[in-house]
């Protein structure tokens, strides 16, 4: 690994230039529980997804564009399920919340990226993968990983992503919304 003052320097790079994190530049993360991903990003289903939120709410919460599928937004731009609890942000589809917002704000790749793929390598069981955050998340703490990130938070994520697990303990908000209904 490199020193301290370079990771700061590469770390710097990576924020100015709005590009995707590499996990060994992050200390830790925690939701804020901000509801910043339910405005920014627009989710897509896969098929499974689509149909289990259909039959809980039916179609009106839904869209088909371009051959996807994806989780409709309101008028305000937010995602529909996103519910207000205070100052706090949660998801009002937490018993089947999609994998790309479970995810959130770690993106997975098995490729690694063309410069510095020793910062985004992680290996879980035999295989390797590239793990990055992405920067707008205001939950993130840079630094040296933590035992947390590397040993509770980074596993989770990968097994959801592999289909290994589907609950999340470490890597969502604690807070949780009653089920929502429409």
């Amino acid at each position: 690994m490199s020193s301290p003052l370079s990771l700061n320097i590469l770390l710097r790079e990576f924020l100015q230039g709005r590009k995707l994190v590499p996990w060994r530049l992050v200390h830790d993360w925690e939701c804020q529980a901000c509801g910043e991903c339910c405005r920014r990003y627009v989710v897509e289903l896969t098929p499974h997804e689509y149909a289990r939120i259909t039959q809980a709410y039916g179609y009106s919460r839904v869209k088909t564009s371009m051959g996807k599928l994806f989780l409709r937004r309101g008028p305000d731009g937010t995602c529909l399920f996103l519910y207000r609890l205070g100052d706090r942000a949660l998801c009002g589809l937490q018993p089947i919340k999609p994998k790309a917002c479970k995810l959130w704000p770690f993106q997975v790749f098995e490729q690694p990226p063309l410069t510095h793929p020793e910062l985004s390598l992680y290996r879980y069981g035999r295989k390797e993968f590239h793990v990055f955050v992405v920067p707008e998340c205001k939950g993130l703490i840079y630094g040296e990983p933590s035992p947390r990130l590397k040993e509770k938070i980074l596993p989770e994520i990968l097994e959801i992503k592999l289909g290994l697990r589907d609950r999340q303990l470490y890597s969502t908000s604690q807070l949780h919304p009653p089920i929502l209904t429409f």
